[in-house]
């Protein structure tokens, strides 16, 4: 498996910087096999390559750690139920992706290069089935939205019930939503902002800024109480490990305090020895609109504290600067299970931090929706 890992990874290089071409040709190539698979995808496919591309980036970047590989492609197993894919489509898939790989490639291509990405997506569709195949639960909840409230012009935090079956989620876990009334067929991956519950409620935090997709803008601007969303199987591993007695620091940029918020939930139900420190970062006081249910928590939990910080109000009544200077203030975090959540760039920023504070990489918990 090392030899396919090195040539998965070298090879990745020679098309890594025309991404867009290898979708535009794998896309192209899929379609022409089989022109039904194009009802399985949204009529307008920007954004869609890039979502492709990603699990497959990072599917040759685990290939050569068994226990990531196997429980990552299970997970995204699981969650393309949700697209109806079957056996005969990732067949179909495999020979669109080894063609658009070496028409973008090129020259540069060689014989090994195309047994290694045939091995590792044999091996890859096989995990990814049997994913699929070992989960009782459905492809997806349809979920009513029961409250919606705005925070401003680009925030929105709304709940949904998933109907029908339990959803089994875990504090830090994310899924997959989708907004049929609006945008059907199109998926957007979103932190579920509360912990597991009796009731089968999920909460959401959503932000919509300038170039952010379609669903955050539809769920922000459009979606109103009563209506339904389709929620797909969660995923991520961002959740606290109970045999672990270190204590917990998390770090939150903006809405990524969603799931932070989920996590000291869950903690509050069953931790009594772990000290839980909360970092929750933002731009502009009025954006820490999760503070006031962040300190009801510190009010009932002798253990848990959370810092407030502002990037862009130098008179703020608290810490000042980027998130992640601000955790450089205090410390040391190296005997710390940590949990990071927000932006790409603020994610790279505390994961940088962390390294300089000499934190182990496998004390570091994290999911981004963005390239780091």
């Amino acid at each position: 498996m090392e030899d396919v890992a090195r040539l998965l990874k070298e090879s990745w290089t020679l098309v890594e910087s025309d991404r867009e071409r290898l979708s535009g040709l794998f896309y192209a190539r899929l379609f022409l096999l089989d022109p039904e698979l194009r009802k399985l995808f949204p009529a307008e496919m920007s954004g869609q390559g890039d979502r492709l591309l990603e699990a497959i980036v990072t599917a040759t970047q685990c290939v050569d750690d068994p226990e990531s590989f196997d429980e990552y492609l299970r997970s995204l197993g699981r969650d393309h139920r949700k697209y109806h894919v079957d056996a005969a489509h990732y067949a179909t898939m495999g020979v669109a992706l080894l063609d658009g790989l070496r028409r973008t490639a090129g020259d540069d291509w060689t014989l090994e290069y195309d047994q290694a990405w045939r091995d590792a997506y044999a091996a890859i569709s096989a995990k990814m089935m049997a994913g699929a195949q070992d989960d009782p639960n459905p492809p997806f909840w349809h979920a009513e939205v029961l409250t919606h409230k705005r925070l401003g012009p680009e925030t929105a935090v709304l709940t949904c019930r998933a109907l029908q079956h339990p959803l089994p989620w875990q504090a830090g876990q994310y899924v997959s939503v989708e907004v049929p009334r609006h945008l059907p067929r199109v998926w957007r991956t979103y932190s579920v902002a509360n912990a597991p519950n009796d009731d089968n409620v999920l909460e959401f935090h959503v932000r919509t800024p300038t170039g952010a997709g379609w669903v955050s803008g539809a769920l922000v601007r459009r979606t109103r109480p009563g209506e339904l969303l389709r929620v797909a199987a969660p995923m991520g591993s961002m959740v606290v490990d109970r045999s672990s007695s270190r204590d917990i620091l998390a770090v939150a940029g903006g809405v990524g305090v969603a799931p932070i918020k989920a996590l000291v939930e869950e903690l509050a139900t069953w931790n009594k020895t772990r000290w839980v420190h909360v970092f929750y970062g933002v731009r502009k006081p009025a954006d820490l609109y999760a503070l006031p249910g962040l300190r009801e928590l510190v009010e009932a939990h002798p253990w848990l504290s959370v810092t407030p910080a502002c990037s862009a109000e130098a008179d703020f009544d608290g810490e000042t600067g980027d998130i992640s200077e601000v955790l450089g203030r205090y410390g040391p975090w190296t005997n710390h299970d940590c949990f990071v959540s927000g932006s790409a760039r603020m994610v790279r920023a505390t994961l940088r931090a962390l390294a300089s504070d000499d934190v182990p990489p496998a004390r570091i918990r994290y999911d981004t929706f963005g390239s780091l």
